[in-house]
């Protein structure tokens, strides 16, 4: 992390520290600085975020399924845990006591209180008839007198006459009808009470797909709200039950004489004329069996200190990972809050040193890290987001921890470079395996994986490089996650001992998320470029055809400045792989950096032809010095109207630097000596490009290489020694020009810069033979 801005150059030090101040001093011009301000506001915003996604004001809890105890384990604290499996059963118990409702039916109800009405109708009818046939249809339906055919012979309907004569009979004459009815329907009210104040049931109520009833459960009976219910077993308000002779009716018949005789008629009678006046209340069930469950309390098995959890040679499963958690959640609650206190202080100095270590690396060999704010949030943002991942995913039973640590390390090494990427794996790899309570074991694991997937990208020329990349880290987690598994626990025979095989597919999971972390980095490489502000070699490879629309302008409309763009990408090329730079990069900055000429190309000597006048001739020096630096502001546009990268668009803006337009600066000079009174009109200040200087070694590069590919055309005899000085004189100018400061440049590779450009312009300008029949020009 970043506290504060990249160092200056030795001679700005110089100018602005006076000799003795002292470190004290120095770091308060610095923090009252508004841009150190902004960076340490925003580390300190990010550290409150990273202690807030680790939760650090309670301890890691390290125990996952399958993990090992050679040595077992004991209580450590008397303490609690809810049997789940226990208090299940208890809940099912208490939910199977719980009385199903039934809810009554009005129209039901209202049957069942004109039934004796409709008996004494239906008797009255059968003793004014004097034929069976002139019964209505309605009392023959209510008897059950319902013959399949019309013969007045068939068997079935000589039955049904004889229980008709059989009724009437029992009524007795006319004459004494009404008093022997009265008796009858009076009987029949009083056998049929309890019914009335049950209810009936329909047998199919009782087989609910949720919920199934059995004839001997009791049920409850609401009618109201806000009454209380009436609680029955479930055979007493089936029908056919309460009219079997054990039943609540079928037992009563012999307590009335009257009706005794003709109890199949009129059990039929009953049967056929009664609705049921219950129906199942589903809500209001289901809002018992919660009061049920809410009632039920959990049942808890008791731990007490030192007593066995984990027997020795152990494995951790779900059983036992819940008892440790139990332990776990008694231990947290017994931390004070000023132990917490002192636990975040711990984990915010902890998180202070390595942001100090990380940030002074960056200050020191990142400065276009250190110096944007924006790439700043994005590093810091990427760091918080994998570390917050990594724990979450830690967890049973993803155990995926190893994918936002990968994918982190992977995206820092394609867009800077392979050091930072391993130095920030390492910190990352430190706070996540402390923020899970991981051993020694695990951290060795994380960091061979991120090691194997760091290392081999020094350059991304395709996706599949990543996809092997991803299978080489899932390869490496594989043998070291083996490897430190058998010297923990001693026991080589633990790879086909554990019958659930966990330990081994743990290890293959964590290989298998190691490998998908190079398909989702090869899937997300132009998001990566994109918030990252970087190219990646196959986006270089791309932007390098020919059939880019920005270079077929520049083709067609500026061939000169074409052919010496393909000349500068040739020599920077070779150049930059000298000093170890990106060469893909430069060479296809070189092929952008002049695209502002498409503008106004002939207004540069390279695209004018023989015997053309120069434009600038009709021009004052300042107004062609304008020209001539609006070409770099011009490319910028353009490259931002065709979308190019960051990175290609810091070349165009940044290959000349804040360099002199020295032809039209010593123009003006010369014109203003000659006039006497304008002779201090001429400032220096008004025939330089705007900049910004380079800022990295591949800029600078390119600076050097576009100045001397143009300067060595001007020579008429380009021998070696010529072209050797030529070279050495302008890279020493940019130098001395302070053109190098805020790259990364030393003077070795300037060196190394000025032998490559030599020898490939040497090359490009060798002599040739000349033949017999070729004319002397």
């Amino acid at each position: 992390m970043i506290f504060f801005s990249p160092r200056r150059s030795r001679f700005q030090r110089l100018s602005v520290h006076k000799v003795g101040t002292s470190w004290s001093g120095r770091l308060g011009d610095q923090l009252s600085r508004t841009d150190v301000s902004l960076r340490l506001s925003i580390c300190f915003v990010v550290l409150a975020g990273l202690m807030l996604s680790l939760q650090s004001w309670q301890a890691p809890f390290p125990y996952r399924l399958g993990d090992d105890f050679p040595n077992g384990m004991v209580a450590r604290v008397d303490f609690k845990r809810v049997n789940q499996g226990k208090t299940d059963v208890a809940r099912i118990e208490a939910v199977s006591r719980v009385p199903p409702v039934f809810r009554v039916l009005p129209a039901g109800v209202e049957r069942l209180r004109n039934l004796p009405n409709d008996l004494r109708r239906h008797l009255f009818e059968l003793v004014e008839v004097n034929k069976f046939s002139e019964l209505s249809a309605e009392t023959r339906a209510a008897f059950g007198w319902v013959a399949p055919g019309p013969s007045a012979i068939d068997p079935l309907t000589q039955k049904f006459e004889a229980e008709w004569n059989t009724l009437r009979e029992a009524i007795g004459p006319i004459a004494s009808a009404e008093r022997k009815i009265d008796e009858l329907v009076g009987e029949f009210s009083q056998l049929t009470t309890p019914v009335k104040k049950v209810g009936i049931l329909d047998i199919s109520e009782l087989a609910r797909p949720l919920q199934k009833i059995r004839l001997d459960d009791e049920i409850n009976i609401v009618e109201n709200e806000t009454d209380k219910p009436l609680t029955r077993s479930a055979s007493d308000a089936v029908l056919d039950e309460l009219l079997k002779a054990t039943g609540i009716l079928g037992s009563q018949w012999k307590s009335f004489p009257s009706l005794l005789p003709l109890q199949p008629i009129l059990e039929r009678w009953f049967k056929n004329r009664a609705i049921p006046s219950l129906e199942f209340d589903q809500a209001a069930t289901n809002i018992k069996i919660a009061e049920a469950n809410e009632k039920t309390e959990p049942v808890e098995d008791e731990y007490k200190r030192g007593q066995l959890l984990i027997a020795p040679g152990s494995i951790i499963k779900s059983e036992e990972l819940n008892v440790l958690h139990a332990q776990y959640d008694e231990l947290e609650s017994k931390v004070t809050f000023s132990e917490r206190i002192v636990r975040m202080v711990s984990v915010f100095l902890l998180l202070t040193v390595l942001a100090g270590l990380n940030g002074f690396y960056l200050v020191r060999n990142e400065r276009r890290l250190a110096a944007s704010v924006g790439r700043l949030t994005v590093y810091l943002l990427a760091i918080t987001t994998s570390i917050a991942l990594s724990r979450l995913l830690s967890f049973d039973p993803w155990r995926a921890q190893v994918v936002p640590l990968l994918c982190t390390v992977m995206v820092l090494a394609i867009a800077y470079n392979q050091v930072l990427a391993a130095l920030t794996g390492f910190s990352m790899t430190l706070v996540l395996t402390l923020a899970i309570g991981g051993g020694l074991g695990q951290f060795v694991v994380l960091m061979s994986a991120i090691a194997a997937s760091v290392v081999p990208l020094n350059q991304v020329s395709n996706r599949m490089k990543l996809v092997r990349v991803g299978f080489g880290a899932a390869i490496t987690f594989l043998f070291v996650s083996l490897g430190t598994g058998i010297i923990e626990t001693q026991q080589l025979s633990r790879l086909w001992s554990d019958p659930d095989q966990r330990f081994l597919l743990n290890i293959l999971r964590g290989a298998g998320w190691c490998f998908l972390s190079g398909f989702l980095v090869s899937g997300s490489l132009p998001f990566i470029e994109s918030l990252f502000g970087v190219v990646t070699d196959i986006s270089l490879l791309e932007l390098s055809d020919v059939s880019h629309p920005l270079l077929q302008e520049l083709i067609q409309k500026a061939p000169g400045t074409y052919s010496h763009s393909n000349g500068v990408a040739t020599i920077a090329e070779t150049a930059a792989d000298a000093i170890g730079a990106n060469g893909l990069l430069c060479r296809v900055g070189a092929y952008y950096h002049d695209i502002g000429k498409i503008m106004k190309p002939h207004y540069f000597v390279e695209n004018m032809t023989a015997g053309q006048t120069s434009r600038h001739e009709s021009l004052n020096p300042a107004m062609s010095a304008l020209v001539i630096i609006g070409h770099v502001k011009d490319g910028v546009e353009l490259a931002h109207q065709h979308n190019l990268p960051e990175p290609l668009i810091d070349f165009i803006e940044q290959h000349h630097g804040t360099t002199l337009v020295e032809y039209f600066f010593h123009a003006a000079t010369k014109q203003a000596e000659s006039q006497p009174d304008h002779r201090f009109d001429v400032e220096e200040s008004a025939f330089r490009y705007p900049g910004r200087k380079p800022q990295t070694r591949e800029a600078a590069v390119l600076m050097v290489a576009d100045a001397v590919e143009g300067a060595s055309r001007t020579l008429a005899e380009p021998t070696p020694k010529r072209l050797e000085t030529l070279v050495h004189e302008i890279a020493m100018k940019r130098l001395l020009d302070g053109q190098f400061e805020e790259s990364s440049l030393t003077l070795s590779e300037l060196a190394t810069i000025e032998d490559s450009l030599t020898k490939s312009l040497i090359g490009i300008h060798h002599g040739r033979i000349k033949y017999p029949e070729q004319k002397t020009a």
